[in-house]
C-alpha cells in the first residue's frame, strides 16, 4: 500500500501543475485523461508483454506504471520483486524532483 502511495504522490505533482497552467477544472480533467490513459494502457496491467509486438514490450518495458504494477504484483503474492520496487521508487523521486519545483515555480509567479 505505502508503494501505491508513494507512486500517487509523485503523479498528483503533475496534476497540481496541470491545475495552475489550465485554467478550469473541466481541463485538469481532460489533460490528466491524456496522461494517464496511455500510460495504463500502454503497461502490463491487461495483457502480458509476451503476448504484444517488440515494439510494445519496449514501451511497455519502460512504463513506469509497468513497474508499479510488477512490482505491487510481487509484494501481494510474497515473491518480492527487488528491481522493480526501486525502480517504482526511482520514477516517483524523480517526478517530484523534476515536476515538484516546476509546480512551486509556476505557483509563484501566477500569484
Amino acid at each position: 500500500m505505502a508503494l501505491l502511495l508513494v507512486f500517487a504522490f509523485a503523479l498528483g505533482w503533475i496534476w497540481t501543475f496541470l491545475a495552475l497552467v489550465v485554467r478550469t477544472p473541466n481541463a485538469v480533467m481532460g489533460w490528466s485523461m491524456l496522461v494517464i490513459t496511455p500510460l495504463t494502457f500502454g503497461s502490463n496491467i491487461y495483457v502480458d508483454p509476451a503476448t504484444m509486438p517488440g515494439w510494445l514490450q519496449a514501451v511497455v518495458g519502460v512504463n513506469p506504471v509497468s513497474h508499479l504494477v510488477s512490482a505491487v504484483r510481487g509484494l501481494v503474492h510474497g515473491e518480492v520483486a527487488g528491481s522493480d520496487v526501486v525502480l517504482v521508487l526511482v520514477w516517483a523521486a524523480a517526478l517530484v524532483a523534476v515536476v515538484g519545483p516546476l509546480t512551486m515555480r509556476r505557483y509563484r509567479t501566477r500569484i
